[in-house]
């Protein structure tokens, strides 16, 4: 059996009940074969960065797992998918959006994959949840998660309670 990797994932969703969705893919994630959940972030609300439509509702998941990424990639897809995504343009509102975000310390750009997340350094949504549940996680090519979040002052993020 291959050793586990730690994966990091990031949720949003903006679309129905955009908490409730987010919640209901953390316990999904959790249920994937070959996946335990290490840990997950409390929930955020956000504006959409690069695009129109309402508050998002942000999360993020650490989980170990056997999977390799692309099967891991196509888990979170089916979640997607279960739950009515569609992707009619690029930076839509969702239903839910499930993103890979680090798969180990896994560096690739293929034309299905890019690991590290391409603009997860660049967005709020994604490093505050991450820096809850990882302080210290390093993402590559980038920096320390905390350092990136204290940078970026042009995206008001707020935890739920």
């Amino acid at each position: 059996m291959p050793a586990a990797v730690r994966a990091y994932v990031g949720l949003g969703a903006n679309l129905g009940e955009p908490a409730a969705a987010v919640r209901a893919a953390l316990a999904e994630l959790a249920r994937l074969p070959a996946v335990t959940p290490v840990a997950q972030s409390s929930l955020y609300v956000t504006k959409p960065v690069d695009a129109g439509g309402p508050d998002y509702c942000n999360a993020a998941a650490a989980l170990d797992t056997t999977l390799g990424a692309l099967d891991l990639l196509h888990a979170l897809q089916a979640i997607e998918q279960a739950h009515g995504r569609k992707r009619p343009y690029r930076n839509a509102p969702r239903t839910l959006d499930l993103d890979l975000l680090l798969y180990g310390d896994t560096q690739m750009q293929s034309a299905e994959l890019t690991l590290p997340h391409p603009r997860m350094h660049l967005r709020a949504f994604v490093l505050a949840p991450l820096a809850e549940i990882a302080p210290d996680l390093l993402i590559p090519g980038q920096g320390a998660v905390g350092a990136l979040l204290a940078s970026i002052t042009d995206q008001p993020i707020r935890k739920l309670p």
